[in-house]
């Protein structure tokens, strides 16, 4: 059996829930790159049911809100809760870049995984130089032949 109680381990561990740690933030620990013409976002959530799970983006900031339920039951005598349950949210500023129309979002494994096209009017694309001297020179050329 599990016995053990420290108040000061519980106060940590319950300030470390509610305001994480720089190591681990409470609620969604995320990872986010660039792959080619999108930007990807993955978050932890374990625990989670899809249904429970919401994404919204208004205008450039999108934002994730997951609820996770407790399953002890309330006349239960609890020995040890460390895991978080509650609602957790997220929210994320997006740049202009990204085109926030054609987010795409998966939910597998306890993963959320959404992939954010780089918009259109970001991407590279190259610039034709057009000169004056050459129309010059063409016209120069049509009069003199």
């Amino acid at each position: 059996m599990l016995l053990q109680h420290d108040p000061f381990r519980d106060l940590d561990r319950l300030t470390q829930q509610v305001f994480g740690t720089v190591a681990r933030p409470s609620g969604m620990p995320l990872d986010a790159w660039r792959e080619g013409d999108e930007f990807v976002v993955e978050l932890d959530l374990p625990g989670i049911d899809s249904e429970k799970l919401d994404i919204d983006v208004e205008r450039n900031v999108l934002t994730i809100t997951a609820e996770r339920l407790s399953h002890i039951p309330d006349a239960a005598n609890t020995v040890a809760a460390e895991r978080p349950w509650g609602v957790f949210s997220r929210q994320l500023v997006l740049g202009d870049a990204l085109d926030t129309e054609k987010v795409d979002a998966d939910y597998t494994a306890g993963v959320l995984r959404l992939r954010i096209p780089i918009a259109e009017q970001a991407k590279p694309r190259k610039i034709n130089v057009n000169s004056r001297d050459a129309i010059q020179r063409k016209e120069a050329k049509s009069i003199n032949a």
